[in-house]
């Protein structure tokens, strides 16, 4: 196994910054090169709502000094071949709780054992998943990789055929430019993304995702077609649901989150009290109970915990 493992440095978590994610960080010093926290400060000015970490804003300082990087969908024996050149890739996989999704970064994988890997922020621990599941939950963000390597060993990667690399990109500055309160600049972006590549089901998802905000129909299509590209887009299914239970129509909100739920019951807790909210309307009591109980085993912290917890009480 040691020759398929990557010495990667330990980056507190506490590390962490806006525009600075732990997985560039870690990456950036396994380079050796440093990258200085002060340069993140004037550009975290831009995002003073923003809760997480905005991945485009650590790739472009990283580009700064000296990497060059890559968003693509890739497979898991790209991977291992990452990792067997020395190059540790960052992959996007569903969150928990109140996370959505996060990245975390490729430290080795193990043939003997069928599991791939993951970078813990502590020494002389891994995280271990297999083969199957790993492919199961990273299928749900369409199999999201970034690589960041030194401008000097770009030839490397560039010599293979990477898939949705221009399209992937610009949904990352989409993804920015929404952030910074750019709405008209994000969808541009994104229609420009899906224009290069109508086969990648990001952009798509983005732009429904950008409607729905704007309560623009058009948003069913942009979701529809994700899901047409990628039958486990969590996040279509997720975005239908909201776009549905705004719109009142309960039946088929509660529909798309089931859909999104079956996908991963797991992800991101607050699906949860969202079908429940549409349950009740249906007059599903129970359903909305059991909802409501799953949102906070969940999410244990949720600011509303004692508000439903009277509610689960009534509806019992």
């Amino acid at each position: 196994m040691a020759d398929h493992v990557l010495e990667l440095p330990i980056v507190r978590e506490d590390e962490d910054n806006i525009c600075l994610p732990l997985v560039i960080n870690v990456v950036s010093r396994y380079w050796n090169e440093e990258i200085p926290i002060d340069e993140t400060k004037e550009i975290a000015k831009m995002y003073p709502k923003v809760k997480g970490t905005i991945m485009m804003e650590g790739i472009e300082l990283a580009e700064k000094h000296g990497f060059k990087s890559y968003i693509y969908r890739g497979s898991l024996q790209d991977l291992q071949k990452r990792i067997d050149q020395g190059l540790p890739p960052i992959v996007i996989l569903p969150g928990i709780q109140e996370t959505v999704q996060h990245a975390t970064v490729i430290s080795g994988y193990d043939d003997s054992t069928n599991r791939v890997l993951t970078y813990f922020p502590e020494p002389d621990k891994i995280g271990a998943i297999t083969y199957k599941q790993f492919n199961e939950l990273w299928k749900q963000d369409d199999n999201i990789t970034m690589l960041i390597v030194p401008n000097d060993m770009s030839k490397v990667v560039e010599k293979d055929q990477l898939v949705f690399t221009q399209s992937n990109r610009l949904c990352f500055v989409a993804e920015k430019l929404h952030l910074r309160g750019k709405y008209e600049e994000s969808v541009s972006t994104l229609l420009k993304a899906k224009e290069i590549d109508p086969q990648n089901p990001r952009p798509w998802s983005q732009l429904g995702t950008l409607h729905n905000e704007k309560n623009n129909d058009e948003a069913i299509n942009c979701y529809l077609q994700a899901i047409k590209l990628n039958s486990k887009y969590y996040l279509a299914y997720r975005g239908l649901g909201n776009y549905y239970l705004k719109k009142k129509d309960y039946a088929s909100a509660e529909k798309y989150y089931s859909q999104a739920i079956a996908i991963n019951q797991f992800r991101f807790g607050p699906i949860y009290k969202n079908r429940a909210i549409a349950r009740i309307e249906l007059g599903d009591k129970k359903g909305a109970v059991e909802d409501f109980g799953k949102y906070l085993e969940r999410c244990p912290n949720a600011p509303d915990k004692s508000d439903l917890l009277e509610i689960i009480r009534q509806l019992s």
